[in-house]
């Protein structure tokens, strides 16, 4: 008797055990079948047969229990994301994360004001009674103007910024899409003519210079995917067109707000300041190469 004891009473405690982490390890003999995109997990274990006969609540329990465990082998939880080097640092010298607010208190209004923007605290240095004269700076300068300047130059600098946006955003916009090619593990003939002409005309001649395939029909190169054909109206067509055009073109030159093309203006831009970067990246060379031949000179 006291043997039969101790094995339930060990029977009882490794099923406790076994409940408490139930809750997030399953151990199965086959391993599942996932199909994540469809949430779906197939389980070739053999359930037990006795469980499983008639109708009643063991049954139901066993059915939810066998649920619950591949539903836990399907989404498992995720783990910890491991502390960066900065958290590590953080945490031994107890530097605490402090998030800041968008107002601050300002002295000279004594109200509380928005820490950037319009209305800012401290106002525009720019608009202010006294401004400081920086230190290494020419006294006899006009640090008004000097801060009215860089402020221009700020929304200069700023509106070239969003005209940059905007134009790759309209470049983004405008650009046509490849077809996609997915490979599939059987192409029938009109798949396989597809691929042939996508990967001809992936030159930089569009496959004019290409050899062609036998049996292959001649057709001229696509231009979908590459640059632009200039088109040109008809000398003889449509008079009505021709007019509206004309007029469109005279409101244009008579209105007194100027036809802005976006694209145009911020490659200019960009030109001019690669220009200006090489000029100024040359002339330092030349300076430095003048200075290394007088240090010789000198050294001679």
């Amino acid at each position: 008797m006291a043997a039969v004891r101790v094995e339930e009473v060990l029977a009882a405690a490794e099923e406790q055990e076994a409940e408490k982490r139930r809750s997030v390890t399953v151990e199965k003999e086959l391993e599942l079948e996932f199909d994540l995109g469809n949430l779906l997990a197939l389980d070739r274990n053999p359930p037990p047969a006795a469980g499983l006969r008639g109708a009643g609540p063991r049954r139901e329990a066993l059915l939810r229990a066998l649920a619950r465990d591949n539903t836990q082998l399907l989404k498992p939880p995720p783990r910890p994301r491991p502390p960066t080097r900065w958290e590590q640092f953080a945490r031994l010298k107890g530097i605490r994360r402090r998030k800041r607010t968008s107002l601050v208190w300002d002295e000279q209004a004594r109200e509380w004001r928005r820490r950037w923007g319009y209305r800012r605290a401290g106002g525009d240095p720019a608009r202010a009674w006294l401004a400081e004269v920086p230190e290494g700076a020419d006294p006899e300068e006009d640090q008004f103007a000097r801060l009215r300047r860089e402020k221009r130059e700020r929304v200069a600098r700023n509106e070239l910024n969003r005209l940059r946006n905007l134009a790759r955003a309209h470049r983004a916009a405008t650009a046509v899409p490849a077809a996609p090619l997915h490979p599939t593990g059987h192409q029938n003939r009109e798949e396989l003519a597809h691929v042939a002409r996508v990967a001809r005309v992936s030159t930089a001649s569009l496959g004019r210079f290409q050899p062609r395939l036998p049996k292959e029909p001649a057709e001229p190169p696509s231009r979908s995917s590459g640059g632009r054909k200039r088109r040109f109206e008809p000398l003889l067509g449509n008079l009505a067109a021709e007019r509206s055009r004309q007029l469109e073109l005279l409101r244009d030159m008579g209105s007194k707000k100027p036809v802005l093309d976006i694209t145009r203006a911020v490659n200019k831009q960009l030109r001019q300041e690669e220009a200006e970067a090489a000029a100024a990246k040359g002339k330092k060379q030349s300076q430095r190469g003048k200075r290394g031949r007088r240090q010789q000179r000198a050294g001679r």
